[in-house]
């Protein structure tokens, strides 16, 4: 037997005509499902600095003094 002979019957005997689309629909139900659990993960910290406000403005009120007064970016 030939090289070529092997692969073309490996190739006959491995060929199956089933629908890959529905085969592959477990997927898309994963990234889906990992997509999900990312955005929940973010949405989670939607508005954590306004909850935490109070703390702030406590710091801030407490440290004043603290503050050094420079020029320049950023600052």
């Amino acid at each position: 037997m030939t090289i070529a002979t092997i692969v073309a019957l490996a190739a006959e005997e491995s060929e199956h005509h089933g629908n890959v689309a529905l085969e592959t629909v477990g997927f898309g139900i994963i990234a889906i499902a990992i997509f999900a659990a990312l955005a929940i993960v973010t949405l989670s910290y939607r508005n954590v600095a306004n909850r935490h406000a109070h703390k702030a403005e406590a710091y801030a009120i407490a440290h004043a003094d603290d503050v050094e007064h420079r020029s320049g970016h950023g600052h």
